[in-house]
């Protein structure tokens, strides 16, 4: 029923919504607005604390109405693929009132399924429109990372794995640099993206000698405190 209702507010919504859509930086700004409440809901959902999670997809929810409102039609780069752009629309707002049902109803697991759909179906718009912005370079470099964290394993049989090993911190160093260059110069200079991105490129530094040494305790630390960064980024800014 709730879904149901989520559906036909979006509709009213995109009825309703100016043909001469904002500028893509105003989309973005309204995205990133949305986003913020995500991932910190998302965090609390990870960590248990479902009263502040579900405080958190309410202020997602008045987030996301409020851009729903302003950008309801497809515009600019979107207007490439209309019904990407008007199912994605859709879809975020079916799943942010899953999210809340999932929440209140003690399944904070299926909540944080739902909220996590939502960073990739905008992520994949985006990208799709070519209008790429820092948060998905953060889900790439997310995505890297799980390839790299693979090779976290006590029983590596380094005579099959280090050409892998090698390759992956290599594209997941790619992928950071990428990140860094993307963000804009309040974000580049910001002292917390300078401890994350730094601090991983630091760990991803060590690798090569790990290798050389077929060290496995040590490629397992590495990657343990390259996770920990890749987390927040995500949480900071993904």
């Amino acid at each position: 029923m709730l879904a149901c209702l989520a559906r036909i507010a979006f509709l009213t919504a995109l009825v309703a919504a100016p043909v001469n859509a904002a500028e893509i930086d105003d989309f973005n700004v309204a995205i990133e607005q949305v986003a913020s409440h995500n991932r910190v809901a998302i965090g609390y959902l990870r960590t248990g604390n479902v009263d502040l999670a579900s405080l958190e997809i309410d202020r997602l929810r008045d987030a996301w109405a409020e851009a729903v409102s302003r950008f309801g039609r497809p515009f600019g780069p979107f207007a490439e693929n209309k019904q990407l752009y008007t199912t994605t629309m859709l879809d975020v707002s079916v799943r942010i009132v899953t999210a809340q049902i999932m929440s209140g109803s003690g399944r904070p697991d299926n909540a944080r399924d739902a909220l996590a759909a939502i960073r990739n179906e905008l992520s994949d718009l985006r990208k799709k429109a070519g209008v790429p912005v820092l948060a998905d370079c953060i889900r790439d470099s997310n995505d890297a990372m799980d390839k790299l964290f693979a090779f976290n394993d006590s029983d590596l049989d380094w005579s099959k794995s280090t050409d892998e090993v090698s390759a992956s911190a290599r594209a997941y160093g790619a992928t950071l640099e990428r990140c860094d260059a993307m963000a804009d110069t309040a974000t580049q200079q910001s002292p917390e993206f300078r401890r994350l991105i730094d601090g991983a490129k630091a760990s991803l530094s060590l690798i090569p000698e790990t290798i050389a040494a077929r060290d496995t305790g040590r490629l397992h630390r590495i990657l343990i405190e390259l996770r920990s960064f890749d987390n927040l980024l995500a949480f900071r800014f993904g």
